[in-house]
C-alpha cells in the first residue's frame, strides 16, 4: 500500500514536469498508450484469456472515458493552475463522492449514518481546501479545482460502471482493455488538439513520462489489484489518504511549493471522512465507549 501511494503520489510531481514542455492532451496520449502497451505485454505473457464479446469490448469504451480520458485531461489541466499538493488533495475526494454514485446506484450500497457522517465531513475537508470565496472569483484556479473535483467525479462513475459492466472480467484483462478502448480516444484528440509530438523533450520529461505511463498506470494497475487481494477493498481505499502527503512533500521539495494552511485543514477533514467511511475505528472504539 505504501508502494502504491508512492506512485500515485509521484504522479502529480510527473504531470507537473511534463507540461512543462507539452500540451494536456499529449501528455494524457503518453500516459494512457504507454500504459496499454505494457499491460498488453503482461497479459501475453501470461497467456490470460481475453474477451471476444463485443459488448464488454463496448463497455472498455465507456470504462476508459470515465476512468483514463476524462480524470486524466481534467487533472493535468487543473495542475497548470494549481500546486500538484492541492491537486492531490482535492483527488482525494474520489472515495467520498464513490460512495455517493453508489448509494445513488446500488440497492445494497444505501447510505448509513455513518456513511452520512462521512460524507458530509469529505465534503467539509473539500470545502475548506478551496475555499468559498475562491469559487465565487471563478478565475483559472478557481475553475481547475473544479476540475480536480470533476475528475474524482469521473473516477467514482467509473467504479459503478465496472461493477455494472465489467463483473466477472479478470482484472488485468480489464485494464489493458480500458486503456486500449481510451488510446482510441485520446491519441486522435491530442493529434487534432495540439499537432503530432516533438519527441524532442528533455531527460526530465520522458523520465516522469516513463513515470505516467509504466509505472503510474500499468504497473500500479498490477500493484492495485495485488493489494486488493491481500488486504481487501476497505483497506484499499485508506491508500487515498497517503497519497496526498506524498504529492505534498514531493511539491515542496522538487517544485518549491507552499499550500496555504486551508489546505491542510481541508485533507484533515477529508482524511477523518475517509476514516469514518471505513468505519473499523470506530467499531473498535464502541465496545469501549
Amino acid at each position: 500500500m505504501l508502494v502504491l501511494a508512492l506512485i500515485w503520489g509521484g504522479s502529480f510531481l510527473a504531470f507537473a514536469l511534463v507540461l512543462r514542455e507539452m500540451g494536456v492532451f499529449t501528455t494524457v496520449a503518453f500516459r494512457i498508450f504507454g500504459g496499454a502497451v505494457v499491460l498488453w505485454i503482461y497479459i501475453l505473457a501470461k497467456g490470460m484469456k481475453l474477451p471476444t464479446n463485443p459488448r464488454i469490448w463496448a463497455a472498455f469504451l465507456v470504462m476508459g472515458l470515465l476512468n483514463n480520458v476524462i480524470p486524466f485531461s481534467l487533472i493535468a489541466w487543473g495542475q497548470l493552475h494549481i500546486a500538484s499538493g492541492l491537486t492531490s488533495i482535492l483527488n482525494a475526494s474520489t472515495a467520498v463522492l464513490g460512495v455517493l454514485v453508489a448509494a445513488a446506484i446500488f440497492a445494497d450500497e444505501r447510505l448509513t449514518m455513518r456513511k452520512s457522517i462521512g460524507v458530509a465531513l469529505g465534503f467539509a475537508g473539500v470545502t475548506v481546501a478551496i475555499g468559498l470565496s475562491a469559487l465565487a472569483q471563478f478565475d483559472p484556479t478557481s475553475l481547475a479545482q473544479l476540475a480536480i473535483l470533476g475528475s474524482s467525479l469521473s473516477y467514482a462513475l467509473s467504479a459503478a460502471w465496472a461493477r455494472i459492466a465489467l463483473k466477472g472480467l479478470a482484472p488485468q484483462v480489464a485494464a489493458a482493455g480500458m486503456t486500449t478502448a481510451a488510446s482510441l480516444f485520446i491519441v486522435p484528440i491530442a493529434y487534432l488538439a495540439e499537432g503530432a509530438p516533438t519527441f524532442n523533450y528533455s531527460a526530465t520529461a520522458w523520465g516522469a513520462l516513463l513515470h505516467l505511463s509504466v509505472i503510474a498506470t500499468a504497473l500500479a494497475y498490477l500493484l492495485y489489484y495485488r493489494v486488493l487481494d491481500m488486504a481487501g477493498s476497505g483497506n484499499l481505499m485508506l491508500v487515498t489518504m497517503l497519497v496526498a502527503p506524498v504529492a505534498i512533500v514531493l511539491g515542496a521539495l522538487v517544485l518549491d511549493e507552499e499550500l496555504p494552511s486551508r489546505a491542510y485543514l481541508g485533507f484533515a477533514f477529508l482524511a477523518a471522512g475517509l476514516l469514518v467511511l471505513d468505519g473499523r475505528i470506530l467499531k473498535r472504539a464502541g465496545p469501549r465507549a
